[in-house]
């Protein structure tokens, strides 16, 4: 497999979490990332973004539930609308950085918290 091929794994790999228990979104580009990141520098930029992005929309995601959980379910009313378009951003972007990890091209997301660099 080619490098472009792997990075666009590390980013499809991140939709993972909506057929697992949500976890699959970190997991899934974690060890594409760990097992390519030494032998592919180019694998190693997409796997560090992807990790960050879906690092990024989970945290957004328990943000979510807390503000659900400290308005004692009132929230609701404006966290779910949120959560849904926080799912819509999350697979749009993905498919966006796959496609663009495909072509060669670096892609960064937005809003995303870099934390690994």
């Amino acid at each position: 497999m080619n490098a472009n091929t792997i990075a666009m794994a590390c980013h499809l790999c991140g939709l993972l979490g909506y057929l697992a228990n949500g976890l699959g979104s970190i997991f899934g580009p974690l060890i594409v990332w760990i097992l390519k990141k030494d032998e592919m520098p180019f694998v190693d930029a997409h796997g560090k973004e992807a990790l960050n992005f879906n690092i990024s929309v989970m945290l957004y995601g328990i943000a979510l539930v807390v503000v659900t959980f400290l308005t004692f379910g009132f929230g609701m009313f404006l966290t779910v609308p949120l959560g849904l378009g926080l799912v819509v951003f999350h697979v749009y972007f993905a498919i966006r950085a796959a496609l663009a990890a495909n072509e060669g091209e670096m892609y960064r997301y937005p809003f995303t918290l870099r934390l690994l660099k």
